[in-house]
């Protein structure tokens, strides 16, 4: 579905155009074109190759969807896949993601988004509140998409530092459950899920602003670094947070263990006051005839005694020990 498609000169906007028109406006040094597709259709998409006369191996690529982050080089044509992650409208144990296909080239940006419900009109109105970025061309255009993807992030990684506070406090509440290691590992799914979206992407904008920089890319060198600067502190948040997350999973392992523990010291005091009166009563309730205790008068009295007696004393232990 075609969401916009639009002509810009000199960092103004001249106008929606018919897709059919594209070319035309390309061919014009002076003129940029911008055009914004949602989950297109194959007949579409390769309207769209013949317009900008993209590499068809790209074109695939953005038809068929589920591409890890990269850049890639077509000629002067730069071809860059972002992951669009969001919360999950019915499972906030999950991410809603998408896949965002931008192609670049001298005077023209095609975005191709799939999967997520989240446009990227304010990206199109924000740059054109600003025609000195804008009239920059592509390489604005690329920076300012990637970055908004980028920001999204940053809200996502703030809920999972959340949630896992609110973990830990919980599990030094009460004994952790089963249910904790499962929120635990749902923490950790969702984190390696925002970190495959980060990490190839980092690397791909190094290329945008160090080395051998891209033409379409000359003249926003900075504004990719700060896109840098940004994957980069998503970065150390996700390698902190998993740290912490390989903390707590251990924590809870151990206070669970302790946990059985304390049960297993109550159970073997409670088994040892059990067994004591068992032992002496089954000695005294053995059937052998010669037994000197049996003729004794206080014999019962005495045994009733010890029994508790000893009780008590392994009681008083036990309790002090902290066992009971």
């Amino acid at each position: 579905m075609l969401i916009n498609c639009a002509a810009y000169q000199d960092g103004r906007k001249l106008g929606d155009i018919p897709v059919e028109d594209i070319s035309e406006y390309v061919s014009r040094p002076d003129c940029f074109v911008w055009v914004a597709l949602f989950e297109p259709t194959h007949d579409e998409m390769q309207l769209m190759a013949e317009e900008f006369g993209l590499h068809e191996l790209a074109v695939e690529d953005a038809q068929k969807g589920h591409q890890r982050p990269k850049l890639e080089e077509y000629g002067d044509t730069l071809f860059v896949v972002v992951h669009t992650l969001a919360r999950h409208p019915e499972n906030p144990a999950d991410f809603a993601t998408g896949e965002v296909a931008l192609f670049a080239g001298r005077n023209f940006v095609l975005s191709v988004r799939r999967g997520s419900d989240v446009g990227l009109a304010a990206v199109r109105a924000r740059a054109e509140r600003e025609p000195e970025h804008l009239a920059l061309g592509a390489g604005f255009v690329l920076y300012a998409l990637m970055d908004a993807v980028v920001d999204r992030y940053f809200p996502l990684l703030d809920d999972l530092e959340e949630e896992l506070e609110k973990l830990e406090e919980r599990i030094f509440r009460a004994t952790p459950t089963r249910a904790d290691i499962e929120s635990f590992y749902d923490l950790k799914y969702r984190l390696t899920v925002l970190s495959h979206a980060v990490g190839p992407l980092m690397d791909a904008v190094t290329r945008l602003f160090g080395g051998r920089v891209p033409a379409i890319a000359a003249g926003a060198q900075d504004y990719f670094r700060d896109v840098y600067d940004h994957l980069a502190r998503l970065t150390a948040g996700i390698n902190a947070l998993r740290e912490m997350l390989q903390t707590g999973i251990q924590v809870s392992l151990t206070l669970i263990s302790l946990s059985e523990g304390e049960v297993t010291k109550q159970l073997a005091a409670w088994g040892a006051l059990i067994t004591v009166p068992t032992l002496i009563a089954g000695i005294y309730g053995m059937n052998f005839a010669h037994m000197p205790e049996l003729a004794w008068r206080f014999g019962y009295p005495w045994a009733m005694a010890l029994m508790v007696g000893v009780d008590a004393y392994l009681y008083f232990r036990f309790r002090k020990a902290g066992w009971i």
